[in-house]
């Protein structure tokens, strides 16, 4: 079997696409399959056409109750699987490791807070060093 790209100019007959098994009839030489230059398509001859829509419109309905109870058992369970997600996000939140990706930790543990006293100590300093550098820049 030939495929045959979307957009192709082609004889008349039946196409199956090869994406979303449809068929598409084509009345005329020379029309255009639907769809873009990535979907492809086959020819099916007319008798396997009669053959194979029965076929699949009673798959169809045999498949349709089953796909109706599975999107009403989605609708129902999926907000109750929000809750339970942002309740885990809101726990894993609490219990997050203490160490922070991307810092080094060389002793195995985070590096104990500086008191008050001394982080004031460096801001004079720093305050002297902008202090001498505004200096030098106006000299």
């Amino acid at each position: 079997m030939t495929t045959i790209s979307g957009g192709s100019a082609v004889p008349g007959g039946y196409y199956l696409s090869k994406t979303n098994w449809e068929f598409f009839p084509v009345e005329r030489d020379g029309e255009r399959l639907p769809g873009p230059a990535s979907e492809h398509y086959v020819k099916v001859p007319m008798a396997a056409v009669f053959l194979v829509m029965p076929v699949l419109g009673g798959l169809m309905v045999v498949f349709l109750p089953f796909i109706g109870l599975a999107m009403t058992a989605q609708a129902a369970v999926k907000p109750l699987v929000n809750a339970f997600r942002k309740n885990a996000e809101d726990l894993a939140a609490t219990v997050s490791p203490g160490w922070v990706p991307g810092e080094s930790y060389l002793t195995g543990k985070r590096p104990e807070e500086k008191g008050a006293a001394e982080g004031a100590a460096k801001d004079e300093k720093i305050e002297e060093l902008a202090k001498e550098i505004e200096d030098k820049r106006k000299s």
